[in-house]
């Protein structure tokens, strides 16, 4: 007998994913076979499969909190941001094409067999099956053609938690106005409301608690204290990509690019004891630091010209004339090089010069590069490390000049090195605990400081500790026998 249940949110950043990574746990500690689910994700950091699919991270946190392999029919649609109106679609983890937000909204109801193959495959697989939904069920304009939230529900006949968040405030209004705005059939679906983010003394809601109860019918099942779980994020409404000071011994400055996509390379380097990591959006925050990160993004040229525009681009050139390092990955790599062509139109079309800084040339092509990949890194600072990631990106980049900065294990070489400027493709480069220590040795030796931290956790064991963690908060927060009794109930065969 299989069984689901469902996570919507009044908002986004309600703290959906992180419950459904919860709740996956959990299920997983109660002896269950659980895997999560979202038909549909808006987000710049994905994943590459085994199999060289592509999929968003947090149903990848969610699979491994479950204790499973990610698999790409855990997130069957995939949208990347790519302007303000456009996005790369995926399904299935292969790309479909580009689509403007009017286009795609005509056509996403031809998405729901695919949709639907993927959730009943996984049903038939699994004993419990945890849903997230996407923004909020009550959007008026997106509940035509819902295929994420209600919709959904509908179509796979699951109970829902409704999640609001109290940290930005507001929540009564929240979840009261969200079940206000809902169909009948729609209110009926909702087994119990969640209130996220709390701090402070419960018993200083119950008041709240018991009105929202009376005016909704619907009872309120937990309320998860504000908790600081390093779990990865999945967009750019992430918490720490507004951290703008380094309070640690070394200063990493990661540039905030408009479409910075895959940060979720940096939280190794954030957990590590002697690197302060920082994210920096001007010239202005970006100061004297002691290395500088240019992050994968979705739109390598127009993010070049941003650069350039905003004076970054100029203050990173005098940094590296100045010997501060300069890193770049996957599209900061690019950036880091002679020249950008895009002949087929897969972004902008033409050519940019980039920084300048690498003896690189990059092409587009309307083919993507998906690919797991291990590498033993050449670059002299971290020779001898082992870096084990992945590959997504469009185009090719030939180097003309320099080294390389690491050696595939299919014996190819990835990325470039020019004095103490680094390019590379390896997206989870910092992933290996041998990776990690290897540069912080090499600046805090910079610097003059002595290494004194012990070395790192592997960052698989790190992260089974941050999901025993999460999972012990939400279920001593949450009625998880009324959770089993609502799902018990659409229970099927």
């Amino acid at each position: 007998m299989s069984r689901c249940i469902m996570v919507q949110g009044t908002m986004s950043g309600a703290g959906k994913s992180l419950l459904v990574t919860a709740l996956c746990r959990i299920f997983r500690q109660d002896g269950l076979k659980v895997a999560p689910f979202k038909s549909q994700n808006m987000a710049l950091n994905s994943y590459i499969t085994r199999d060289g699919l592509e999929m968003g991270r947090a149903q990848v946190a969610q699979a491994e909190a479950a204790g499973r392999e990610p698999d790409v029919r855990m997130n069957p649609i995939l949208l990347k941001p790519s302007s303000d109106t456009g996005s790369q679609l995926i399904v299935n983890g292969r790309v479909r094409g580009q689509y403007a937000a009017r286009d795609y909204f005509a056509m996403k109801k031809t998405l729901v067999p695919d949709i639907e193959r993927a959730y009943r495959s996984l049903m038939e697989e699994n004993d419990v099956i945890v849903i997230e939904g996407a923004g909020s069920p009550a959007e008026i304009n997106l509940k035509a053609d819902d295929i994420v939230n209600m919709g959904l529900a509908k179509l796979v006949d699951a109970p829902v938690l409704l999640v609001g968040d109290i940290d930005r405030g507001g929540v009564f209004a929240q979840l009261y106005g969200t079940v206000s705005l809902l169909e009948e059939e729609e209110r009926a679906r909702i087994v119990g409301m969640v209130i996220n983010k709390f701090r402070g003394d419960v018993s200083l809601l119950e008041p709240g608690l018991q009105m929202l109860r009376e005016k909704t019918g619907v009872p309120v099942l937990g309320v998860v204290p504000y908790g600081q779980w390093d779990i990865d994020d999945e967009d750019s409404l992430a918490p720490r990509l507004n951290q703008t000071r380094a309070e640690r011994p070394v200063d990493i400055a990661v540039i905030r690019l408009p479409r910075i996509s895959n940060f979720t390379d940096f939280a190794p380097l954030e957990s590590h004891p002697a690197l302060g990591v920082r994210y920096v959006a001007s010239s202005q925050q970006l100061g004297s630091p002691d290395l500088v990160i240019l992050p994968g993004t979705k739109s390598t040229m127009q993010d070049l010209l941003w650069l350039r525009s905003c004076g970054l681009e100029a203050a990173i050139q005098k940094l590296a004339a100045n010997g501060i390092p300069v890193l770049g990955i996957c599209g900061g790599y690019q950036m880091l090089g002679v020249s950008i062509s895009d002949p087929d139109g897969v972004e902008e079309k033409g050519t940019l010069s980039g920084l300048g800084l690498l003896p690189c040339h990059t092409v587009f092509a309307p083919h993507k590069t998906r690919t797991r990949m291990q590498a033993d890194v050449l670059a002299a600072p971290f020779a001898g490390a082992r870096a084990d990631g992945y590959e997504i990106h469009m185009g090719c980049t030939s180097r003309t000049g320099g080294a390389p900065f690491s050696r595939l294990h299919t014996g190819a070489e990835d990325g470039a090195v020019q004095g103490l400027v680094f390019g590379t493709y390896l997206h989870g480069l910092f992933d290996t605990a041998d990776m990690t220590d290897h540069l912080a040795k090499w600046l805090l030796q910079r610097k003059g400081l002595p290494v004194t931290w012990a070395p790192s956790m592997d960052r698989t064991a790190y992260k089974e500790e941050q999901y025993d963690q999460l999972a012990a908060s939400v279920r001593a927060a949450l009625d998880m026998p009324a959770i089993y009794r609502a799902m018990e109930e659409y229970s099927h065969e």
